[in-house]
């Protein structure tokens, strides 16, 4: 690890002044930020620890529910409301690391954190999103976790979160503030960037701008559901994921939100699959023409494959689930 300063902020105002400045870092839990300097990924020369600043509040109103920027993800997984209202939040983010690193981690740092590509993590190998220029060395490797949707020949890395997931499904926006005092809203559907030619640009956020709060919208009733399908039973990151906002009425899908995980550079979400399941009766063929509908771009590098398929039988299984008459809890 490359020797950097550190700066403990007091407040925002000190924290986001402390930002603009070249080389530097936000540290909250640090859970991937200290991992990514041990192996020389990330080598900022300033931290700004904005650990202890007044972010960590969940509250609700009509407006819906705002999210501090740093709530651990244990506390927000186990809030009341958010069991009880956004249950799918709750499931995704204890489908996600270990206990441990949960007490940890925060809001705003599992939103801005990294992919687990191989190649990214190996600093002798080329990687455009860590030395942009130098090539993907995934393309043509090994590529198995990789993505099949969304990714360029620049980069096929994948965004490893699981709550990021379940918040594309639930429509959250994302606050930011920044130097001066500049505050705005951001669409999380509009908060990740695809690789295209520059796949070291993941997000919208500009220098020294920092996340603030996730704001949620009223939840609408129905059917929550999170699958994540993975090498092994706990700690790993997902193959694929789903996560289900569902509806019924009469019958027919009334309305629903899908997110996937595991397929792309950022949380997935496809309008014209939801489009072709609002207003239909639930059956195997509705579910498959959905399937086509979102992998119909979908492109192996080979080792990955499988994930296509994959996609397909977990969609079915989670959409089968959620129109199902048995408990809607």
């Amino acid at each position: 690890m490359k020797p950097f300063d550190y700066i403990r902020a007091g407040s925002c105002q000190q924290a986001l002044a402390e930002a603009d400045w070249p080389e530097t870092a936000f540290i909250a839990g640090g859970t991937n930020l200290l991992d990514l300097m041990k192996h020389e990924v990330m080598t900022p020369a300033r931290l700004v620890d904005i650990s202890r600043l007044d972010l960590r509040g969940i509250t609700l109103s009509e407006a819906g529910l705002r999210i501090g920027a740093m709530v651990p993800n244990s506390d927000l997984a186990a809030d009341p409301l958010v069991r009880q209202h956004w249950p799918l939040l709750s499931r995704a983010l204890l489908a996600g690391a270990s206990g441990q690193l949960r007490n940890k981690a925060t809001t705003g740092g599992n939103l801005l954190q990294r992919t687990r590509c191989y190649y990214f993590y190996d600093t002798a190998m080329p990687c455009n999103k860590r030395e942009p220029g130098s090539g993907c060395a995934a393309i043509g490797g090994f590529n198995r976790i990789h993505a099949i949707l969304g990714a360029s020949d620049q980069c096929i890395a994948t965004h490893p979160s699981d709550m990021a997931v379940a918040l594309r499904a639930l429509s959250a926006e994302v606050e930011l503030l920044a130097p001066g005092g500049g505050r705005r809203q951001v669409p999380l559907a509009q908060f990740y960037r695809l690789p295209g030619e520059a796949p070291h640009v993941e997000t919208v956020l500009e220098p020294g701008e920092m996340i603030a709060a996730v704001l949620l919208p009223p939840a609408e009733g129905g059917r929550q559901i999170y699958r994540k399908v993975r090498d092994r039973a706990s700690y790993a990151f997902a193959l694929v994921s789903v996560a289900a906002c569902l509806r019924m009425e009469g019958g027919r899908i009334a309305a629903a939100a899908l997110a996937f995980g595991g397929l792309a550079h950022m949380p997935w979400r496809d309008p014209e699959v939801e489009a072709a399941l609002i207003g239909a009766e639930p059956s195997p063929e509705l579910f498959d023409h959905a399937a086509d509908l979102l992998l119909a771009e979908a492109k192996g590098q080979g080792d990955n494959d499988f994930k296509i398929p994959l996609a397909r039988r977990t969609l079915a299984a989670v959409l089968a689930e959620a129109c199902s008459e048995g408990d809607r809890a």
